[in-house]
Formats: C-alpha cells, structure tokens, sequence
C-alpha cells in the first residue's frame, strides 16, 4: 500500500513538474534566470522522482479500498501545494514560506485570495504561474494523473471520486481513464478557446492564458492589481462572464451536448436551478442598483461581472460590491453559500443540494397538507431520489460548521464579526474576496501565520468537499490510537519474557 501511496504521488509530482515549463518559457524569455532557477529545479526533481518510481514498482499491484483512496487524496492536494508553494517562494516574490504556501494553497484549490498588495510588479512567469494552478486544481490533479497516466491501474475510480464536487459522481464512458479525458478535453477547448477571445478583445497573450486559466479554473488571480477590470475592455468583461459562467456548469453535460444528447442536457434539474439563481439575482441587483451615477449600460455590466464571480466562486472584480446598496450586498451574501454547479470547476455548496433540499421541503408541505398521498423527488426526470436528502442535508450541515470554526478562528485573531464570518464561507466556499476588511480590494497578507496556516486548511476541505479531509484526519488518528493500543498490550508480554530469563 505504501508503494502504491509514494507511486502516485510522485507521478503527480512528476505532472506538477511538467506543468512549470510553461512558466520557465516565460521567465527564460523575459531573461529573468533567478526565477527561471525557481521553477527549474523542483521541474527536474519531480521528473526524477516520477522515474525513479516509474522504473522501481512499476510492475507491483496498485490496488486502493475506500479508506485508503480518500486518505491518497488528500495527501496529493497537501503535496501539490506544498509542491507549487516552491518556485513561488524561491522567486523572491514572497516574504516568507508561509505566504507562498497560502498562495499556492489558494492557487489550487481555486479559492484566489492573495496575500500580495501589488502584483503587476510581479515576473509574468510567477504571475502565469499562479494562474495556471488554478486551471491545475480546477479540473482535478487526480483526474489529470488518471488520463495521463491510465497504467495507475485499479483504484482510478475510487480516487476521482474522493476528488470529484457534488453528490453524484458517476463515470461518463465505461472506462475512468476515458471520463478522465473527455473531461479534460472539454476544459483545455473551453480554455483555449478563451484566450483566443481575450487576444482579441485586447489582451496580450500571456495575460490572455493567465485570465483563461484562471476563470476556467473558477480562480480568481490575475495579473492585474484591480483584476479584470483594470484593462478597460468591455469586451474581455463579458467574455469573462461567460465563460465564468460556463466554468460553473457540470462538465458531464458538455459530453452530453456533444455526443448527441443536447435532451439530457437541457433537461438537468441542476442547471435549470442555477440558470434561476443568476438570472434572478442579475435582475434583482441590477434594478437595486440603476439609480446609481454609472450609465445603466455599466450598471449591468458591472453587476452581471459581480454576480457571475460570486456565484461562480471565481473571485474576479471589475467593481467593488461593498459599495453596493444593503440590499445588493445581502443578494452577493447569499451566493456566498450557493455555488456552481457539481462536477465544475466552481467551489461551494452547490447548486444541486439546494435544489434537492428546496424540492424535498416541497413534497413535505405537501405531505403535512394530504398526510394519505405519496410523494417521490424527482430529479433529471428521475423519481425515487429520497436516498439523496440525508446525505445532502448531513455535508450542508458539516460544511456549515467548518464555516463557523473558521468564524471563530478569524475573531480570536482579532478580526470583526463581519469580516470574520465572510472570510470564512470565502475560505470555504473557494470564493477568494470576502466583506469587511477583506473585501474585494484588500488582501490576505495582513492575516497572522497562524490564520493563514488554519485558512489554508479550511479551503483544501472546501476544495476537497470536507469529508475528504475529514477522513484523513480520523483515519491518522485511527491508525495512532491503534498502535499505542498495541505497544500498550505488547509491553507487558515483552516484561514477562524478560522476569522468566
């Protein structure tokens, strides 16, 4: 088991390493050689320990149970960051480790909040860099190794779905490596697609790929110290908006579009709700806000830009919300704890388990009203979906906990009440900006070590959906309790064998 652990980890190691050539392109073109050392070296060390297990234990059985698969997955998302935490540090571009952990912890888990208060100043390699860990974590680390690398063997499954958003998680074709790619497939076209359109629009190409890897990925870094919408490009606003949009819907369902089954698509309980929710709250902050001095013209851009960040979880900016009207911050609040779609890039609660919740309150109104009459939950046309509320209802409710120990950790650091409770379903729901003092235009550099370390936990749960980590965590302590049990029963066998001698 613990050769299977090590090979995968350095495998993944081993695509993390190939990922930085992007970045080192760039750094060598800019003639920038100390950051090009940075994203060098730990290349040429995942490379080397991907073959060095390639070649040692290739030829050992790799099989994963359960337990083992969410314990595996989480310790992949620990070492990636930890991983795309060293070419940041080593690039200067940070005052310490710790702030090149929470970026590279942010980058991944496409959550988007920096500790840095200026980062045009920043190499364009260090700055695609960040970008690109966003597109990384987006899809799935796991899900990249599982279409790279098929000879993982049996266990692929297991590991996506310790990895995968939402309460459904099913393969698209026979084969996991099949699904694996199909879906990364989609997310590179969607991608490139993307850059293209913002080189056109006006960007220039490395912002372009950093903008697109970062709103495929659901993100939020940019290149730019006031995010997208320092460009001034119109234009790139709306491009962003609909693929940030786009980025929030469940990626199956473009496999459906193009194999030919656009019903199946259109049919989704999951998108008809989320297609709802932003409408309504674009309608809604829209009308809040068109009394105000802007032309009504940016008036909507601005808020459709806002409104599809948030519920995205993607964290871009192109206005700052806590100007809004009360009444329009409390509807950008509320998508706080939405989120996309299951199966996206995008982070939060998601869009499905408040459709579950909002349908099964439906039938128990019903059912209080005609206590005699049977009542079945439909979705995507299917009934008998009641298996799904405890479930749905129980991670609703652990992911709201995690939400206030993060609101309790951020007022022992001194924070308010505010700002302590929104950086919390921030950090959570992988959104980046918050209220408060950690706003949309202020940054997470302030934040004592200790916060920073207990945010970078609590959006690797969100990222990981909780029960990962969670697992994890009860799993180590499972296994230590169990070897002090043993060293306890083992100790006074070893004493009555030395007393006989």
């Amino acid at each position: 088991m613990l050769l299977s652990i090590l090979r995968i980890l350095t495998y993944i190691l081993g695509i993390a390493g190939s990922a930085l050539l992007l970045p080192l392109a760039v750094a060598a073109a800019d003639s920038d050689w100390r950051t090009a050392a940075a994203f060098l070296f730990p290349l040429l060390a995942g490379w080397a320990a991907a073959a060095a297990f390639w070649f040692a234990v290739r030829k050992r059985p790799k099989v994963f149970d359960v337990k083992s698969a969410f314990c595996v997955v989480g310790l992949i998302w620990i070492v990636i960051c930890l991983f795309g935490s060293i070419p940041l540090y080593f690039s200067g571009a940070f005052p310490s480790y710790t702030d090149a952990l929470f970026e590279s912890v942010s980058g991944f888990t496409t959550t988007g909040a920096s500790v840095l208060p200026e980062v045009e100043s920043l190499p364009r390699s260090v700055n695609l860099w960040r970008c690109e860990t966003h597109w990384l974590g987006g899809m799935g680390v796991i899900a990249l190794a599982v279409a790279l690398i098929p000879l993982l063997g049996i266990g692929g499954f297991r590991l996506i779905k310790a990895e995968t958003t939402g309460p459904d998680k099913g393969k698209l074709t026979s084969f996991i490596a099949n699904t694996a790619k199909s879906l990364w497939l989609i997310h590179v076209t969607l991608t490139v697609a993307q850059a293209l359109l913002l080189h056109i629009a006006g960007m220039g190409w490395v912002d372009s790929l950093s903008h697109a890897f970062s709103t495929m990925g659901t993100g939020g870094f940019s290149t730019r110290n006031a995010s997208v919408g320092s460009f001034g490009l119109p234009a790139a606003e709306w491009i962003c908006i609909v693929f940030m949009l786009l980025a929030s819907v469940n990626f199956a369902l473009y496999y459906r579009l193009f194999t030919g089954r656009a019903r199946e698509a259109a049919q989704d309980s999951e998108l008809r709700a989320f297609a709802v929710v932003v409408l309504a709250a674009i309608a809604a902050t829209t009308a809040i806000e068109a009394g105000s001095a802007a032309p009504f013209a940016k008036t909507f851009r601005d808020v459709s830009f806002q409104i599809s960040s948030i519920v995205s979880t993607t964290g871009f900016m192109t206005a700052d919300y806590t100007l809004w009207r009360p009444p329009a911050q409390v509807i950008v609040l509320v998508l706080f704890f939405i989120g996309g779609c299951s199966g996206s890039t995008a982070g939060g609660i998601k869009a499905i388990r408040w459709t579950i919740l909002a349908k099964e309150i439906g039938n128990e109104m019903r059912r209080i009203v005609h206590p005699h009459q049977v009542f079945t939950l439909r979705i995507n046309g299917r009934a008998g979906q009641e298996t799904l509320v405890p479930a749905v209802a129980s991670f609703i409710l652990t992911y709201f906990i995690l939400v206030l120990a993060t609101t309790f950790a951020g007022a022992i650091a001194g924070f308010d009440i505010l700002t302590s409770f929104t950086a919390a379903a921030s950090m959570v729901g992988n959104i980046g900006p918050a209220f408060g003092r950690l706003g949309p235009t202020a940054n997470y550099g302030m934040l004592p070590a200790p916060l920073k370390l207990w945010y970078c936990f609590a959006m690797l749960a969100g990222r990981l959906e909780i029960y990962t980590l969670l697992i994890m965590i009860g799993r180590a302590f499972h296994v230590s309790a169990a070897s002090k049990e043993q060293r306890r029963q083992t100790a006074p066998a070893q004493g009555k064998s030395q007393s006989g001698r």
